[in-house]
């Protein structure tokens, strides 16, 4: 079970960079930026950061921008949090965007498929009988 102080720290650290995006960092090559999650090693010494571009023009630009700035942003949570080591930081791309566009595009084939099948299978009807079991009522008519 993880541990709740990283967890609470995370958060924390979460909420301190997005506000740092927000207000402190005036970048012109950083993009309308999502901090989507913080995941802290066990003794909270590396802390890594996801996060999501609006646009896939601004990915590349941002990436630097968010590089760049890391150094402000580590000393701005280590003060923060009043940690006696600040985390080294780590930005990673998400990819749920991607992941998400991926199994709606699978879904909707799926969906497509059986619609499909719906169509081939209308107007037709199953072989033999409709209820092909033996009753109990046509051993008595006999």
């Amino acid at each position: 079970m993880p541990n709740p102080r990283i967890n609470k720290l995370a958060d924390q650290i979460k909420m301190i960079t997005a506000e740092m995006l927000e207000r402190r960092v005036k970048d012109p090559r950083l993009g309308f930026v999502t901090i989507t999650d913080v995941r802290l090693t066990g003794d909270s010494r590396e802390a890594t950061i996801f996060y999501t571009v609006f646009s896939e023009e601004e990915t590349g630009g941002s990436a630097a921008a968010l590089e760049s700035a890391k150094g402000l942003i580590r000393s701005t949570i280590g003060k923060k949090l009043g940690l006696r080591f600040a985390p080294s930081i780590t930005f990673i791309p998400d990819a749920t965007p991607e992941a998400a566009a991926a199994i709606e595009d699978l879904l909707a084939r799926a969906q497509a498929g059986d619609a499909e099948l719906a169509k081939q299978r209308e107007g037709k009807s199953f072989a033999g009988d409709a209820d092909p079991y033996k009753h109990d009522e046509d051993d008595e008519d006999q």
